[in-house]
């Protein structure tokens, strides 16, 4: 069994701001595959079913 790493054990303000700053000057890019409203997830399930993702798939919540 391999020790979880520090980074994943602790989490705090300081880090998340540091993350928002990577996003907010385009250092850090997230890959969005596709998008459903929740009442879609159905689709998005057969989305990931298909394969061949190009990043993430997201669902959105009104």
């Amino acid at each position: 069994m391999h020790p979880t790493p520090a980074w994943r054990r602790r989490r705090s303000g300081g880090q998340l701001r540091d993350l928002a700053r990577l996003l907010d000057d385009g250092t850090l890019k997230i890959a969005i595959d596709s998008t459903f409203p929740l009442e879609h997830a159905a689709d998005a399930h057969v989305r990931a079913a298909r394969g061949h993702i190009q990043g993430k798939i997201v669902l959105t919540v009104a």
